[in-house]
């Protein structure tokens, strides 16, 4: 598990992540999905790379307290380049320790097409031990 202070937020302060771990797919796709906490805002965040050469789908969820999610669709380009997807903030209920996310990558144009990779976070320890 990673634990850091976020590297993309400027300001740094009080911003952490918990990230699961970076996975490589031998269909192309490379992931790493993280549940991100700054202050009361609590939200999803993949970063991914796409070799594959064609336009893929993303769906990422945010799993929280109580049975709460939200979900987020994402176009991945077809470029060599790195990206990423975000769900929406929401107000956070009980700390990051509380949520997982899991961002789930198939080919763009088929709806029943297999999945090429699912990569997801790992829960945050709890503040009680």
């Amino acid at each position: 598990m990673t634990e850091t202070a976020d590297p993309s937020d400027a300001t740094g302060a009080g911003r952490v992540t918990h990230c699961g771990p970076a996975l490589v797919s031998p269909r192309g796709v490379e992931a790493q999905t993280c549940v991100v906490a700054d202050g009361a805002a609590t939200w999803a965040r993949t970063y991914y790379r796409n070799t594959r050469g064609e336009e893929l789908r993303a769906i990422l969820s945010l799993m929280g307290p109580a049975g709460r999610t939200v979900r987020t669709h994402c176009v991945v380009p077809a470029v060599d380049e790195p990206g990423t997807c975000e769900t929406p903030r929401e107000e956070g209920r009980g700390g990051a320790e509380g949520y997982t996310a899991v961002a789930e990558f198939a080919a763009g144009g088929d709806p029943d097409g297999p999945l090429l990779l699912r990569s997801g976070s790992v829960r945050a320890p709890s503040r009680a031990g």
